[in-house]
């Protein structure tokens, strides 16, 4: 079989390595994280332990007026998720950046506990986002606590074996929104991502490496499942430039979702369920 890409984002010994950095972070941007890391410290005081970028703007391929702001922060605590205070420090942080910086189009901050980061059951999953997806910004950097990672069948599980989960809830997002074009797109955006990404990583131990590139992961996908190749290539261009057509959620939850779920539970089992 023909790969359409040789195999990326490893090292020579085929551990996955850190995909972004502050150094690749585009002029265009380069104010708005700083703004992020300087306000992260007086939004969240000492409960602070450290934060981080990712998505396309450590990656160096953010699109200016187009692309988001996306955090990662760990917080102090051993509770397992964040508090109401907590989050609505981060939605006030997030409002700010984006209705100043206009190079960027909204602003996602995740929130998280240290211990939920670096707890045994997270190792495969938030762990290794932090450690290979992540960017640090401020703070110590969790990723010294963390192994370093190969693309094998464990991190496929435990990053993207929830989709049997996910469905029913996919669902009911798309019957209580309106039923407009325009509520219906960012619900098309985040799902049509979600596959190709679960579709990618169905994949992903035997192609041996990664990227966070949609029409790559599709291509990546599309020589493994050439009958399903199409699919997830539109997928991937929807999860960059959306529409709001109610026939494609019907689409993925009717038909390539439930595909997915059934083809991810026989090759690497069902995600190890959480608190």
């Amino acid at each position: 079989m023909c790969e359409t890409v040789p195999p990326k984002g490893v090292d020579s010994q085929g551990r996955l390595t850190r995909e972004g950095s502050l150094e690749r972070v585009q002029p265009a941007f380069r104010a708005v994280v700083a703004a992020a890391r300087d306000r992260l410290p007086h939004a969240f005081g000492e409960r602070l332990h450290s934060a981080y970028l990712y998505g396309s703007i450590p990656r160096g391929t953010a699109r200016v007026g187009r692309s988001d702001l996306d955090l990662l922060v760990a917080l102090r605590a051993e509770d397992w998720e964040a508090g109401e205070a907590d989050r609505a420090a981060a939605d006030r942080l997030g409002a700010e950046l984006d209705d100043e910086f206009a190079e960027i189009d909204g602003v996602g901050i995740l929130l998280h506990s240290r211990a939920r980061l670096l707890s045994d059951v997270e190792t495969h999953d938030l762990g290794w986002f932090v450690a290979c997806l992540c960017t640090p910004l401020t703070g110590e950097d969790l990723a010294a606590h963390l192994p370093r990672y190969r693309p094998d069948g464990l991190l496929a599980r435990e990053t993207n074996g929830d989709l049997p989960l996910l469905l029913p809830r996919w669902r009911a997002r798309i019957a209580a929104a309106d039923d407009t074009e325009e509520a219906r797109r960012p619900l098309v955006r985040f799902m049509s991502r979600h596959l190709v990404r679960t579709g990618f990583t169905l994949v992903m131990p035997r192609w041996g490496g990664w990227t966070s590139d949609l029409r790559e992961m599709a291509e990546v996908f599309a020589a493994y499942y050439p009958a399903r190749a199409d699919q997830l290539r539109a997928a991937a261009a929807l999860g960059y430039e959306p529409s709001g057509d109610r026939a494609v959620l019907d689409s993925y939850t009717g038909d390539l979702g439930p595909w997915l779920a059934e083809e991810y539970a026989r090759v690497h089992g069902v995600k190890a369920p959480r608190p």
